[in-house]
């Protein structure tokens, strides 16, 4: 057991056209020796290192070679395990869709592999969407014959008509899960250029333009959503999946579960918004989601929207009004009254502070003070 610092990494490689397993380690006279002994092991220069022939006997071999020994790191080669703690994916809806005779769909391997991943529903979604509109471009193209010219050449139609740079990114990983994932293929047979990622800062609105958004609306639901969106920066995702037992009033708190990555986190209740989901809450009475439509189910995205939207307009603010554009709002006035960048980076959920941080940018007031150099001449 002395040799258990000593470590292989196990890749996949395509070598003219074959599968193959590859073997990356640091020169150690011991590891050199037990890889003599596999079958018919070569050495890559071009991938820098030992492969075999990609199959089970081989993969089972490796393990029973260095068992004891050696480490086997196979978090590039065994890709099967759940990326994240996503719950079970279900993508049936778009394996029994009524298609056009002409139109190709995604092999049933992409839907497999997407379910095995527990990839989030919405990013399935866009997967499956974007790599059929792929798919579909070259229909005279069998999809195992599709290479990087076609993939080259349909990202650069796409960068001609002045698609977002985040449709691009989507579209590259929509193909390269594809290939990567679904193939097994090594990541740099796709050696695709990205886009340059475009950096924007969020768009907010003042506290005086959240005040007015909120006093021009009359219906008390509405009301709400607005507070709720605004007081507490939730994602309208979040705000649909709210329960009525999320609210903790006694605490001042809103447990939002199951969030971006499948987090649960607590984000502030404002006494305000208390004091009227109370007034709601006796009016309209829902029974397990705290906003439900008519049916009794949870409210729509587009129905959140419009309800921002037509405030901002009967506020008759200037400027296009968004759900996210609240969250944003949050998290700059929070900043502007000194509130902790990691305080208000947990009460949004981010993963990193780097996401926080770009609220720096767009908080004036902590800008306003700052002279500029010309002020300082005499």
């Amino acid at each position: 057991m002395r040799h258990l610092n000593l470590h292989i990494t196990l890749i996949h490689l395509l070598i003219r056209g074959e599968k193959m397993i590859g073997i990356e380690f640091q020169p150690n006279t011991l590891i050199q020796k037990l890889i003599k002994t596999l079958p018919h092991p070569k050495w890559s220069h071009e991938f820098n290192c030992v492969y075999l022939k990609n199959n089970k006997e081989n993969l089972t071999l490796i393990f029973e070679t260095f068992r004891g020994v050696a480490w086997v790191d196979t978090k590039r080669f065994i890709k099967d395990r759940p990326i994240k703690n996503n719950p079970i994916l279900n993508i049936d809806s778009f394996r029994n869709r009524h298609l056009p005779k002409d139109y190709k769909a995604c092999p049933e391997a992409y839907f497999t592999k997407l379910e095995l991943k527990r990839y989030a529903f919405n990013t399935a979604k866009t997967y499956i969407s974007l790599f059929e509109k792929f798919i579909n471009r070259f229909k005279h193209i069998p999809i195992n014959k599709l290479s990087e010219i076609e993939i080259r050449q349909y990202l650069k139609e796409l960068h001609d008509k002045n698609l977002s740079s985040s449709y691009l990114h989507q579209t590259v990983n929509s193909i390269k899960f594809y290939y990567e994932t679904v193939l097994d293929m090594p990541s740099r047979f796709y050696a695709i250029e990205r886009p340059r990622k475009e950096v924007k800062l969020p768009k907010v609105i003042s506290v005086e333009d959240v005040k007015k958004l909120i006093d021009s609306t009359s219906n008390i639901k509405h009301k709400c959503i607005i507070s709720l969106l605004y007081s507490a920066g939730l994602r309208r995702s979040e705000l649909i999946n709210l329960k009525i037992r999320n609210i903790d009033s006694k605490r001042m708190l809103i447990l939002i579960e199951h969030a971006k990555g499948n987090k649960d986190r607590y984000t502030v209740l404002s006494e305000a918004t208390l004091i009227d989901l109370r007034i709601y809450l006796k009016q309209w009475r829902p029974k397990h989601y705290l906003f439900e439509g008519v049916k009794g189910d949870k409210y729509s995205p587009t129905s959140i929207a419009t309800v921002v939207k037509k405030a901002a307009e009967q506020a008759k603010l200037p400027y296009k009004v968004t759900p996210h554009i609240l969250r944003h709002s949050f998290a700059t006035h929070l900043l502007e009254n000194n509130t902790d960048l990691r305080h208000i980076q947990t009460l949004l959920g981010h993963s990193s502070s780097k996401t926080t941080e770009i609220y720096t940018q767009v908080a004036i007031k902590s800008i306003q003070i700052i002279k500029s150099p010309l002020d300082y001449l005499p």
